[in-house]
């Protein structure tokens, strides 16, 4: 049986569940009572999504919505957070295959509802392709729900220590740490990208909801940091105090520095 804790904290709701599986399942029902309740007013359901491990659950239960309880994509438009740059679509270590397997391929999406931001852009035109990123965001009204999961440097999607309140999509220069922290998907740090194309701390601030994740004692830290810090660049989760929306979901190990 699950138990979660919940509690408000400088106006942050903060989710505690006694495991990442039962967090990761209530952060799916959520995204699929978002997903029903637009479909039932004939409207679209605009989702902004993250890759790595800490959503793969999230993912994992979505597809099973889809595959047992008739659960439906059609009417969702995903923009997804961030992307290496360069990176070839094809390469196993892209979101856009992350994407593919852990969700894309198995639901019934329509493709070109799907928004990854494009590794492959020529390096004259990131700067519009990045302005054009926001824009098509826009269009669809902003972001009605916006996963992120949380790096060791405090980063949200890749906005590194540094990065501004008001940042928006942009090419951005990755942080020694998180290289580090990717160098085993790469068979080395070496080949790791030294950049990425990221959405913004100001695009991120628009969603209409915000869902920050966090699992296991190793992110305890950093989201006692991020949740119970000063606001500052040097953590750019810091700034989602600031945020109307937003919930912290973790297990145990993750809140175990939290002074809640």
């Amino acid at each position: 049986m699950k138990t979660v804790n919940n509690t408000t904290y400088k106006g942050t709701t903060v989710s505690v569940y006694d495991n990442k599986h039962e967090a990761s399942i209530a952060v799916a029902q959520q995204i699929a009572d978002l997903i029903k309740s637009k479909n039932e007013a004939g409207e679209k359901a605009v989702l902004g999504l993250a890759t790595g491990a800490t959503p793969i659950e999230v993912y994992n239960e979505l597809i099973r919505m889809h595959k047992e309880e008739e659960l439906s994509f059609q009417n969702v438009i995903t923009f997804n957070l961030d992307e290496y740059y360069p990176m070839e679509p094809t390469a196993k270590q892209s979101y856009v295959a992350f994407m593919n397997e852990h969700l894309f391929d198995h639901v019934d999406v329509v493709k070109e509802h799907v928004n990854i931001p494009d590794g492959e852009i020529a390096s004259d035109d990131v700067a519009a392709y990045c302005e054009a990123y926001e824009q098509k965001i826009t269009s669809y009204g902003g972001l009605d729900l916006q996963l992120l999961g949380i790096g060791r440097t405090g980063h949200v999607g890749f906005n590194e220590p540094g990065s501004t309140v008001d940042s928006l999509t942009r090419l951005v220069e990755l942080n020694e740490v998180t290289r580090a922290d990717a160098a085993a998907n790469f068979d080395g740090i070496a080949h790791v990208p030294t950049h990425a194309i990221t959405m913004g701390v100001g695009t991120i601030a628009k969603a209409k909801k915000i869902i920050l994740m966090a699992w296991g004692e190793g992110k305890a830290e950093i989201v006692q940091k991020a949740l119970e810090s000063e606001i500052t660049t040097e953590v750019p989760a810091t700034y989602l105090q600031e945020f109307d929306g937003v919930e912290m979901v973790l297990d145990k190990g993750a809140a175990t520095k939290l002074s809640l």
